[in-house]
């Protein structure tokens, strides 16, 4: 779904170096709810958080996408642009994270805010115009871009496409389809991008 402009390897990695680990992120997070000032969208903090640690506790990933990452058999460095107040971020990091944690080591994660690294969000826009969250990107050891996912499920970026079409609020719908959902979309995109 993101339009692609990359940017040279040396930049990705760059960005990888600075990036942080998921508890690093964690911790972020926590320290942002701690904030007096937590900023434009601070009100969605802790429901984010309660949807992200809830989502950490219980996940169960499909057989379909277990048996893609026994079958890995190349190390990969996976970036995922994103902020803490982003509630498709809430639903999809948590599942990124469980697939490298059961890579046991062939994928290294790291995170990285949207808001500090425009250069890099803007070599990854939504559509060729915007600034959606997260985005995932899946490099080689050498930093070779192999593929991108995000801001979210194909159905899911209809519904919030055809919801602002009609000038109508998308959170609350959207999260709705993500309960429906459990995950399995997203599941099995992350799957499509092991595969590549």
């Amino acid at each position: 779904m993101s339009t692609e402009t990359q940017l040279p390897k040396t930049a990705y990695q760059d960005y990888f170096d600075k990036a942080v680990d998921y508890d690093t992120y964690r911790e972020n997070f926590q320290a942002e709810m701690a904030q007096e000032e937590q900023g434009e969208y601070g009100e969605y903090l802790p429901q984010n958080w309660s949807r992200q640690s809830r989502l950490d506790r219980k996940l169960k990933l499909d057989e379909a996408l277990l048996e893609s990452i026994n079958n890995l058999d190349k190390s990969l460095n996976w970036l995922v642009i994103t902020e803490h107040w982003c509630g498709d971020a809430s639903q999809i990091n948590p599942l990124i994270n469980k697939v490298a944690e059961l890579s046991e080591g062939i994928i290294d994660l790291r995170f990285i805010y949207r808001d500090e690294n425009e250069e890099l969000m803007n070599a990854h826009l939504t559509d060729g115009r915007s600034k959606s969250i997260p985005i995932l990107l899946s490099f080689d050891t050498d930093f070779n871009l192999l593929g991108t996912y995000g801001p979210r499920p194909d159905e899911a970026q209809v519904l919030v496409k055809s919801l602002l079409a009609k000038e109508e609020s998308y959170n609350i719908p959207l999260h709705t389809w993500y309960a429906k959902d459990k995950q399995k979309a997203i599941q099995s995109d992350l799957q499509e991008i092991l595969a590549h």
